[in-house]
């Protein structure tokens, strides 16, 4: 039961992501133009669609996806507000994405240094096992 709610969840996720896309490829050929803002809009659907489909196919979710969209996210967000902020809330929102920034290169030597023993990742109960295409 749990799975199968979890891929309904996934699924949901993922069709609203499409929906989200078509609309916003909509509104942007309404308007006859395309803004940077935009773009990354689409990147940040992109990258949720991503995500969606490694969980699918490996059943775990690196937490790294997120937090590559926190800075797509942050950095559409300066790029839109940017004439209405004053200078400490620039740079507390260009030293958010940094810190995020750090915590993935944190990450990525934790896993590089650190690696984890195949018996140490927990197993999910209850789904199906895909074979991997790595050897």
């Amino acid at each position: 039961m749990v799975v199968w709610t979890e891929e309904a969840g996934l699924l949901v996720v993922a069709v609203s992501t499409l929906i989200a896309i078509i609309m916003e490829v909509n509104t942007m050929i309404q308007n006859g133009h395309v803004a940077i803002a935009d773009l990354l809009l689409l990147f940040i659907y992109l990258e949720v669609l991503a995500m969606v489909g490694i969980y699918l196919e490996s059943e775990k979710l690196p937490v790294r996806y997120p937090l590559y969209i926190a800075i797509v996210a942050l950095a559409r967000y300066l790029m839109l507000d940017m004439k209405s902020m004053d200078t400490g809330k620039m740079l507390g929102v260009a030293g958010s994405a940094f810190i995020i920034s750090l915590t993935i290169l944190a990450i990525r030597f934790g896993h590089i240094r650190f690696p984890y023993k195949v018996d140490e990742i927990p197993e999910k109960t209850g789904a199906s096992k895909k074979p991997s295409a790595k050897k």
